[in-house]
């Protein structure tokens, strides 16, 4: 088949790690793949060097921004229509919110192609502005209509997007988003590496959340939780990169805890495994998520969870595998980090479960098959059931 990817930039990031290693497992089946984009712009690092050396085309749209510009939006919308145009794809596999009404709109203008779109977390939200909801929403609505099918990255999406009258039922699928599990099973020697740059005390307990320092991503929870938490054997460690590091900066120094915690700044996603299994529990306090990488990630690391329910988190985290709370819950924090930081057991136990729950449930591999699977569905009308 001939197929076009189109995702608004290639950053560090789980959409487009995603989209990655879908153009790769595409690639490697023996489709015809391209990939559009737009520049990878932000502080969070970017994907664009991988994606060029993937193997496949790959177009880089410099009108295609996240940010709403009605003037550079409508650019884009042409040129992703010219190059449709002129390709003549059999699937348009679109990425992300912005990407994916602008594709979708251009796909279905065009006519005589499949199209596709991944739902990796929703635009809408309650912690975004009620105009803004309701722009979102209307725009999903429409774009969902010219959808031959829709991916959600946890049955949560799915509920979330029908719940406002997105879509029909029967297009959506879920489709757990594949990442590399192998180099996640075996402790590699660099986490000796990294936990020593730590400079930590040899019995120290470190609890480490990898999350962007932006806005919705909760690391002001995990400060107030580290400030009551009287195990002195408790560290703290934040990876990612931000808008916001010099307030959590400061935020750590006001509550006097410069001593427990590490800020190490962005890591490549080839580090990440080596921070995993250096870490003894995971946390993951965002208000916002479709389902976060680094839940699963750090379960097939064997390290147990802590994590707010929101979106996705429920469908890999539970009392076997972690501990889930109530978003924005501090004392539950409190008492969950304390509890895991007090039994090497019972992380143990926790991290054997997390493992043997993800193990399958996210190889990339299995990944591509599915959605290889999902275009043949669209593209010749074959039963659900055979994917």
């Amino acid at each position: 088949m001939k197929i076009c990817h189109v995702i608004t930039r290639m950053i560090l990031g789980g959409a487009q790690e995603n989209t990655l290693l879908t153009c790769e497992g595409l690639r490697d089946r023996g489709h015809e793949v391209t990939l559009i984009t737009g520049p990878a712009l932000g502080p969070e690092g970017e994907l664009m060097s991988r994606a060029a050396a993937g193997g496949y085309r790959l177009i880089v749209l410099d009108s295609l921004r996240r940010e709403i510009n009605p003037l550079r939006d409508r650019t884009a919308y042409f040129e992703i229509g010219k190059l449709l145009l002129e390709m003549r794809p059999d699937i348009v596999h679109s990425h992300s919110s912005k990407a994916g009404i602008l594709a979708r709109k251009a796909a279905a203008k065009i006519g005589g192609m499949k199209i596709v779109h991944t739902v990796h977390g929703l635009p809408f939200h309650p912690y975004e502005s009620w105009w803004r909801n309701r722009l979102y929403v209307s725009l999903e609505k429409r774009a969902a209509k010219r959808s031959d099918a829709i991916i959600s990255v946890a049955d949560a999406m799915t509920c979330q997007a029908m719940a406002q009258g997105i879509g029909k039922p029967e297009q959506y699928t879920t489709i757990y988003s594949g990442m590399e599990v192998s180099t996640f099973l075996d402790r590699p020697a660099e986490a000796e590496k990294f936990r020593a740059s730590l400079d930590l005390p040899a019995d120290a307990v470190l609890v480490t959340q990898v999350a962007r320092l932006a806005e919705l991503k909760g690391h002001e929870y995990v400060l107030e939780a580290a400030e009551r938490i009287e195990n002195k054997r408790v560290y703290f460690c934040f990876v990612g990169e931000g808008v916001l590091r010099e307030t959590i900066e400061a935020e750590i120094a006001r509550r006097g805890l410069s001593d427990r915690f590490r800020l190490v700044g962005l890591l490549p996603p080839e580090k990440i495994p080596a921070v995993m299994h250096a870490t003894d529990v995971l946390v993951h306090c965002s208000l916002r998520e479709g389902l976060a990488r680094t839940l699963p990630q750090a379960m097939l690391a064997s390290r147990p969870v802590i994590s707010y329910d929101v979106d996705g988190a429920r469908e890999v985290v539970d009392d076997e595998t972690g501990v889930l709370l109530e978003p924005r819950e501090v004392n539950g924090l409190v008492r969950a980090i304390e509890t895991l930081a007090g039994s090497a057991e019972l992380r143990e136990k926790m991290g054997r479960a997390g493992r043997e729950r993800c193990r399958e449930m996210f190889d990339h591999n299995r990944m591509v098959d599915r959605i290889e699977c999902l275009y043949r569905k669209v593209c010749k009308n074959r039963r659900s059931d055979d994917c």
